[in-house]
């Protein structure tokens, strides 16, 4: 084995130190991208549970103490989300509707909408030059009530 000329002592030390700064934000970036990619799932998921609370019946569909409930037992522990439900109506044709029975001329009939907005908000863990340090999240389920 023949020792290294004088010239190649720590090139692989100096490599090192420019590629590992790099490696290790590539890595932070990916846990980032990860962290929001599950709240974002977080979010949707209490969406729908919300939005499934409320379709089950006409009662539960103005019920939005329940369907909000409903969505903040599906996101658990996670914090920072907030859930917004509502309902409303459209005739079978796809017009639209105040929920009145009259509304809809016949042969036409009412449907009843419910839906669950979840909202939140994620904290970066790094401040990272020209990106925010705080990413908003917004998910939306829409369903048809049972009638």
């Amino acid at each position: 084995m023949t020792k290294a000329s004088h010239g190649q002592r720590g090139v692989a030390l100096v490599e090192i130190a420019i590629i590992l700064p790099l490696l290790l934000l590539l890595a932070i970036g990916a846990i980032e991208i990860g962290r929001y990619a599950n709240y974002a799932n977080i979010a949707a998921n209490a969406a729908h549970a919300g939005v499934q609370y409320g379709a089950q019946s006409l009662s539960a569909a103005s019920d939005d103490t329940g369907m909000t409930n409903a969505a903040k037992v599906d996101w658990g522990s996670a914090t920072g989300f907030s859930a917004s439900p509502s309902h409303f109506c459209k005739c079978s044709d796809g017009s639209a509707s105040t929920c009145l029975s009259t509304d809809c001329p016949l042969p036409l009939h009412r449907i009843l909408w419910v839906q669950v907005i979840v909202t939140g908000s994620l904290n970066s863990l790094l401040a990272y030059p020209g990106l925010p340090r705080t990413f908003s999240i917004s998910r939306t389920a829409v369903m048809t009530v049972d009638q």
